[in-house]
C-alpha cells in the first residue's frame, strides 16, 4: 500500500496522527526536563542549553524533524476535525454526538488552536531570537547576550528575562491549561489508533493522565517559580 493510500484512508489517517502526536510527547518531555534544571541549578541547565543548541544531530536533522513534526501534526488535525464534522452532521441525530463524547474530545480543534497561537509566541520569545543569534549574527559561542547585564552563557538569563512580565507569565500558564486538556484526551486516543489495546491499556489509561497532567503543571511550576523568584 502507498503512502498517499495510506494518508488518504480514515483509519492510516488516525494512525499518522498518532504517531505524529507519540513523538510530540517524547519531545514535550524532554523538552520539560531541561527546562526544569533551571529550577535546581543555573550551570546545568546553560550547560544542556548549550550542547543542545550546537550540537550538529540536533540542530541539522531533529530539529528539522522536529518543525515537520509540529507541521505535520496540526495539518493532520484540521483534515481530521473537518471530515468528523461532516461525519458528525449526518449521524449526529441519530447518536447523539454530545451525550456520546466527552467536552475534550469534541473541542481538541480548540485546544489545539490555543496551543499553536502558544507556539507562535513561544518561538517569537525564544526560537526566533536564538537562530537570529546563531545563524544571522554568526554567534555560536553561547555567551550572554550583550545586552543582558551578566556575562557567561546566556540562556538562563534568557529564559528569567522573558518571565518577568506577569502578562506573558499568564498567556503562557492559560496555554498549559489548554496543553493539558489537549493531551488528556490526545494522549490516550493515540495509543488506541497506534493499537495497544491489551493488558497494558489501564496502566497506559493511568500514565496519560499523570503525564498530561503533571508536565504542563511542570511547566507552569517552571514559570511561576522564575517569576516570582527573579
Amino acid at each position: 500500500m502507498s503512502k498517499s493510500t495510506i494518508l488518504s484512508s480514515s483509519i492510516g489517517r488516525k494512525f499518522a496522527m498518532a504517531l505524529s502526536a507519540l513523538f510530540l510527547m517524547i519531545f514535550l518531555l524532554q523538552h520539560f526536563l531541561i527546562n526544569l534544571l533551571s529550577v535546581f541549578s543555573t550551570d546545568s541547565f546553560n550547560e544542556v542549553s548549550h550542547f543542545m543548541g550546537t550540537f550538529w544531530v540536533i540542530q541539522y536533522v531533529m530539529q528539522p524533524v522536529l518543525i515537520f513534526g509540529v507541521i505535520f501534526h496540526f495539518v493532520m488535525g484540521f483534515v481530521l476535525e473537518i471530515k468528523n464534522n461532516r461525519a458528525r452532521e449526518v449521524k449526529y441525530a441519530k447518536n447523539k454526538g454530545a451525550a456520546n463524547s466527552s467536552w475534550m474530545s469534541r473541542n481538541m480543534i480548540w485546544s489545539g488552536l490555543a496551543i499553536l497561537s502558544f507556539m507562535a509566541l513561544h518561538f517569537i520569545d525564544f526560537w526566533i531570537p536564538e537562530i537570529n543569534i546563531k545563524y544571522i549574527q554568526g554567534d555560536m559561542s553561547g555567551l550572554l547576550d550583550p545586552t543582558l547585564p551578566e556575562s557567561g552563557f546566556r540562556y538562563f538569563e534568557e529564559l528569567v528575562h522573558k518571565f518577568e512580565n506577569p502578562i506573558r507569565v499568564g498567556a503562557y500558564c492559560l496555554a498549559f491549561v489548554f496543553l493539558a486538556l489537549h493531551l488528556l484526551h490526545g494522549f490516550s486516543s493515540a495509543f488506541q489508533s497506534a493499537g495497544a489495546n491489551n493488558k497494558y491499556t489501564k496502566g497506559m489509561e493511568r500514565f496519560s493522565k499523570i503525564y498530561s497532567v503533571g508536565v504542563p503543571l511542570g511547566f507552569v511550576f517552571i514559570a511561576l517559580f522564575h517569576h516570582f523568584n527573579h
